[in-house]
């Protein structure tokens, strides 16, 4: 038998199908919409704040954000060009939030005691986007996919989990292909290429003859992935008549709201992301670039401060005010933080040894800080936490059992935030 036709990797699969689904049906939606997996049910915990999370937005600073100047400002020479702000629950923030640090900080739960071993960018964002150190055998899923394959489907219609402002880098891991998030690169743009490139009884023929012609293979290799990209089909289509689709919609908002949130692609995406999870998408990833910031921090800071000051206020805003705040969880993180010291560029330089996370909504408890690090911002002082912890937490808060164990295709043994502890006294 030709080797081609033997089992083979899930990439290769994808690759196949994707081909066949455009060349078949005129459409490049990602393969994200499978029939919903069995629900397992998690058991109820003793920790609080378990599965008090419905939804989750997951907002990711792509180059490693600086603790020091956003979440864990310090005095003496670790200060950056702007000084702390002092919020009304008595802790302070960096001076390049001021909207957070005046009217949310009641809602936010600070985690100033993260640590991690990898100070490399792209291994350090695979790391806090799984909760696994990166490895050539094996793809990790993300928190999106675990859910999916924990609780199940999310929504009918829409796809349970959507990145936006990334690439398609699936999240997958080792799940099957159907488990990838939805990937939105433009905000402004939405769900691109969700139109039938013919009329719907073109497309009807096309997906009966494709049917036909792939019937024989299916039988005669039944594999859940090729099962999968089967089902895609069927859930394409349902997606593409339901009207559901105006979620991707930003122009269904009004221009004042679009201007609260800020007319840039992370202020866009979060807008994107609170129509999405209102419509019942469980898990939205946005991502903001331009943190690596080794030159001219306070410029840098001065830009991508306002940036997510303004939007994750109006976020947070927006959500109380719909009532969606009490079951939506907002994560901000980013791969590690920057060093205390200002270097000769005027910049920071890469610090995985302590950095500052943010929880909000949800389960969260409102004007918390947990955990330190030293006087210098440069080393934990307190409670250390670390990124498989920080995992299992957002993992509990959604109300996943991660102390369960699910073996990978290689037959190896996984769980959410691989054995991380939920930080309890942040969650209510």
């Amino acid at each position: 038998m030709n080797a081609t036709f033997l089992p083979h990797s899930p990439i290769t699969r994808r690759y196949w199908a994707e081909r066949v689904a455009q060349a078949a049906l005129g459409v490049t939606l990602l393969p994200h919409l499978v029939p919903a997996a069995e629900e397992i049910a998690s058991p109820s915990r003793a920790i609080p704040g378990f599965g008090k999370a419905k939804h989750v937005i997951w907002l990711q600073m792509i180059g490693g954000m600086s603790h020091i100047d956003t979440l864990d400002p310090k005095t003496g020479e670790s200060q950056g060009a702007r000084p702390p702000i002092a919020t009304p629950v008595g802790y302070q923030l960096g001076g390049y939030l001021p909207q957070l640090a005046k009217d949310h900080s009641s809602k936010l739960a600070i985690i100033r005691s993260m640590t991690s071993k990898t100070g490399v960018h792209a291994s350090g964002q695979y790391l806090m986007r799984t909760g696994y150190e990166q490895r050539g055998t094996i793809k990790h899923p993300a928190l999106g996919a675990w859910a999916q394959e924990l609780l199940g489907k999310s929504s009918q219609t829409l796809p349970s989990s959507v990145c936006i402002n990334r690439g398609p880098d699936a999240g997958n891991g080792f799940f099957n292909a159907g488990f990838s998030p939805l990937p939105i690169h433009d905000p402004e743009a939405g769900l691109q290429y969700s139109q039938f490139a013919a009329g719907q009884d073109v497309m009807s023929r096309r997906l009966a003859l494709l049917n036909k012609i792939d019937a024989p293979f299916r039988s005669k290799f039944q594999d859940a992935n090729l099962k999968a990209y089967t089902d895609f089909y069927d859930e394409t289509l349902k997606l593409l008549s339901s009207k559901d689709l105006d979620a991707f919609k930003l122009s269904e908002e009004k221009d004042a709201d679009r201007d609260t949130y800020g007319r840039n692609k992370f202020g866009q995406g979060c807008l994107l992301a609170r129509r999405l999870i209102e419509r019942g998408v469980r898990f939205v990833e946005v991502t903001q670039g331009g943190w690596d910031m080794h030159n001219d921090i306070d410029d840098g800071m001065d830009e991508n401060g306002t940036i997510i000051d303004t939007a994750i206020s109006a976020l947070l805003s927006d959500l109380e005010q719909r009532g969606l705040l009490a079951s939506t969880l907002i994560v901000l993180c980013s791969e590690f933080g920057r060093g205390p010291k200002i270097n000769s560029r005027s910049g920071r330089d890469h610090h995985p040894k302590v950095f500052s996370t943010l929880l909000a909504g949800g389960p969260v408890k409102g004007g918390t800080i947990y955990g330190s690090s030293d006087k210098e911002g440069a080393s934990v002082a307190d409670k250390q936490v670390t990124i498989q912890d920080f995992h299992s937490t957002v993992g509990h808060a959604m109300g996943m059992d991660v102390s369960q164990v699910v073996m990978s295709p290689s037959n190896r043994p996984f769980t959410v935030g691989d054995k991380g502890e939920v930080i309890a006294d942040v969650l209510a």
